[in-house]
């Protein structure tokens, strides 16, 4: 087995035996051979260290127009609205359909200044990078909790040297799969992010555990192992509207030249903050820092490796501040996934999304993470919800 800065990565991901392989077993009425994860590649959940960047296709890599889809944005939308008229969505569902700007769905009317949340590029701002048709990456994630207004995202590495580990952030890591020619009744378009022992920061309450997203067409599963809270299921269905993000996402978010300097000299940065209250944006560029004012931050950044343009980080808000002993402590306003070897390679669907193709959304619990039904409570001060991409436009100050 690999080793990655000096850590043998954890397999319960993928272990024969654990409780989300027999999970998903018995809700597909497999038995355990026909699900033996112990066929998977290790590399389904290896991770590789800070600052170490592979390629094996760069040239699919390099900046270019946007690609033709065959299935338009507005399809989403249609159908979440006839859905809604129908009466088949109900209450639960339209709560799980989340403000994303253009990124993973249309359905949601976000406050864009364009119909289509996109952002025309300037005089001197560069072409957009537009995704491989697939690829893999392993990164490192910091979380960000002390000294974070002053030392604003991107990263060109870890966090700045006035920052110590431990104690302003901590370090973990996951990997990233995504196709986006898969097809199937859902949609189109399929991506996993796994999270190593730590699990995405954007719900109130502590993140000590591992999880998955899988994005299937529109349909988004959530997928937790033996580490999982005792509340958690193994599996359940986080959105019906919530696609992969499309190889031309970026035309989404706004560039920053100050974002781009601060990848170095050949970056490329695309941010804003948001207001939880309303769901506007209100500042593009990620400096200065709008925690304090209920702001919620989205960014992503491009880097050229070898002359080709490639991800380099993807940098956000998680939930600001969570209670301990009665008092806000801040927890991850923050957050910073740097890109570690990027490779353009096709992920292979025995170790990514067969693990979910086969379950019924419909027969799945719905994942409770933005309002989860334990003691664990996250809060922006005394009396007053954390802001979280799940309520944005839903409330809070």
């Amino acid at each position: 087995m690999m080793e990655f800065n000096g850590k043998k990565p954890v397999m319960r991901a993928w272990l024969k035996g654990s409780a989300a392989a027999i999970a998903i077993a018995a809700l597909t009425g497999c038995g355990e051979a026909e699900t033996d994860a112990s066929q998977i590649n290790e590399a389904s959940s290896q991770t590789a260290p800070a600052g170490q960047t592979e390629r094996t296709d760069a040239a699919d890599t390099s900046a270019g127009a946007a690609p033709a889809t065959t299935a338009e944005a507005r399809e989403t939308t249609d159908a979440q609205a006839a859905a809604t008229d129908s009466g088949e969505i109900g209450a639960a569902e339209q709560a799980a359909v989340y403000q994303t700007y253009g990124v993973h769905n249309e359905g949601t009317a976000p406050p864009c200044d364009n119909a289509d949340c996109t952002y025309p590029r300037g005089p001197g701002e560069p072409e957009n990078p537009v995704w491989p048709e697939h690829w893999v990456s392993g990164w490192t994630m910091y979380r960000v909790f002390n000294k974070w207004a002053d030392n604003p995202p991107p990263y060109p590495g870890r966090p700045p040297a006035d920052l110590t580990e431990g104690t302003d952030y901590e370090v973990s890591y996951g990997r990233t799969y995504y196709d986006s020619n898969w097809t199937g009744d859902s949609g189109e378009g399929a991506m996993m992010e796994h999270y190593e022992d730590k699990c995405l920061p954007i719900f109130p309450f502590d993140n000590s555990y591992s999880c998955s997203f899988i994005s299937l067409g529109n349909t988004a599963f959530f997928v937790t192992y033996d580490d999982r809270p005792d509340w958690m299921p193994p599996v359940c269905l986080f959105s019906k509207f919530n696609h992969p993000p499309r190889r031309d996402f970026i035309k989404h978010l706004p560039y920053d030249a100050a974002d781009s300097a601060r990848i170095g000299p050949d970056g490329q940065g695309y941010s804003f903050w948001v207001s939880h209250a309303d769901g506007r944006v209100i500042q593009t560029g990620a400096a200065p820092d709008r925690t304090a004012d209920a702001g919620i931050l989205f960014g992503y950044g491009f880097d050229a490796v070898d002359g080709e343009v490639m991800p380099q980080s993807f940098y956000f808000s998680g939930v600001p501040y969570l209670v301990e002993n009665g008092q806000p402590t801040p927890f991850a306003p923050i957050v910073s996934q740097n890109y570690t070897d990027f490779q353009v390679v096709q992920p292979d669907p025995a170790e990514t999304w067969d693990l979910v193709n086969a379950l019924d959304p419909d027969t799945l619990p719905l994942c409770q993470l933005f309002d989860p039904p334990s003691h664990a409570t996250a809060m922006l001060g005394d009396a007053e919800p954390a802001p979280t991409w799940g309520t944005i436009g839903r409330g809070g100050r």
